[in-house]
């Protein structure tokens, strides 16, 4: 059966296809995956470097100097970020039920904060043990 619809195609549509509302999400899950590529080659460079002998005290000891403590923040802050940024697009784009998909992204964010906390605050541990 042909369609007999005579509108033009833009007003088909209309109300339909994005709204945009996902373009800010792509966009930092992008600029958090950039940020991550030095921190994390820093990070694991310094901790073979330091951790070479397997000593945690030398751990310790170098993540007690605010050159190592504050990127080593960085790197958990953006890591979390991020990973909260693709487990909610997961959450969002597969589980179709919404009180579902409400509750795992609410789970998912909650997570991610707790876990980025609890980094954090590993690392400053270790920093007022290192004083």
């Amino acid at each position: 059966m042909a369609n007999r619809d005579n509108r033009a195609a833009l007003s088909r549509v209309r109300g339909l296809g994005s709204a945009r509302a996902g373009v800010g999400a792509w966009r930092w899950q992008r600029v958090t995956a950039v940020a991550l590529v030095p921190l994390v080659i820093w990070s694991l460079a310094s901790l073979i470097a330091v951790a070479g002998g397997g000593e945690r005290e030398a751990v310790v000891a170098w993540l007690a100097r605010p050159g190592a403590a504050i990127p080593m923040i960085l790197l958990l802050i953006v890591l979390f970020w991020h990973m909260a940024l693709g487990l909610t697009v997961v959450a969002e784009d597969y589980l179709h039920r919404t009180g579902v998909k409400i509750a795992a992204v609410a789970i998912i964010q909650l997570a991610c904060l707790a876990l980025g906390v609890a980094g954090a605050a590993a690392v400053v541990l270790a920093v007022a043990s290192g004083m």
